[in-house]
């Protein structure tokens, strides 16, 4: 089958979109538990991105499973499908010219290692969202733990399937010692110079 997909050279380049966007295209990738805070501060920083005229695009557990991924379990196997999926439309959004923000638990190293191949390192930004589990199952904002602990969700990461703690990312957000203004600051100043932003 692969030998019969033949890529076809378009005319517009990214660098074309990039140009007419004025700024460059990044993956900013949100992980940590539910309920940690990725979505909450996806949404803030795409904000601030957005005053400033940036193209972006925003990607959710919740946005993709609906559709996309509907088909998928929350398996080990179907999680790491789940993951494969997105970070290949996310590679087309990066084509495109546009800011992606995903915001995924994505607990498994090896699938976060996936992404940053798959997107190339230099358009990769790791954005891990501390937060402990006791504060999320506290938080527990859709009911998630509640229902874990009541055996009615299995393969709950943070309960009872595991979650891979980033090593080395990018940037870390400590939902319980910082603000979350003071978060979207911290990310906002980090990506500023990796967009290039160009106004002239």
């Amino acid at each position: 089958m692969k030998k019969n997909i033949i890529p076809h050279s378009y005319q517009v380049s990214v660098a074309d979109r990039k140009k007419v966007n004025k700024h460059n295209s990044i993956l900013l990738w949100f992980t940590g538990l539910s309920g940690s805070g990725k979505s909450t501060i996806a949404n803030l920083v795409e904000y601030e991105l957005y005053k400033k005229g940036i193209k972006t695009y925003t990607l959710d557990g919740d946005n993709v499973r609906k559709g996309l991924n509907s088909d998928l379990t929350f398996s080990p196997q179907d999680r790491t499908e789940n993951i494969r999926r997105i970070t290949e439309i996310a590679n087309l959004m990066i084509d495109a010219g546009l800011v992606v923000l995903a915001a995924f638990v994505s607990p498994y190293k090896k699938d976060r290692e996936n992404i940053k191949k798959t997107v190339k390192d230099v358009n990769f930004v790791e954005i891990y969202i501390n937060t402990s589990v006791e504060e999320c199952e506290r938080r527990d904002v859709k009911g998630l733990y509640r229902k874990a602990r009541a055996g009615e969700i299995k393969n709950m990461t943070g309960i009872s399937a595991p979650y891979e703690t980033p090593e080395n990312p990018d940037i870390e957000i400590k939902t319980e010692e910082e603000s979350i203004e003071d978060s979207v600051t911290k990310i906002i100043d980090f990506i500023t110079p990796k967009l290039k932003l160009s106004y002239e």
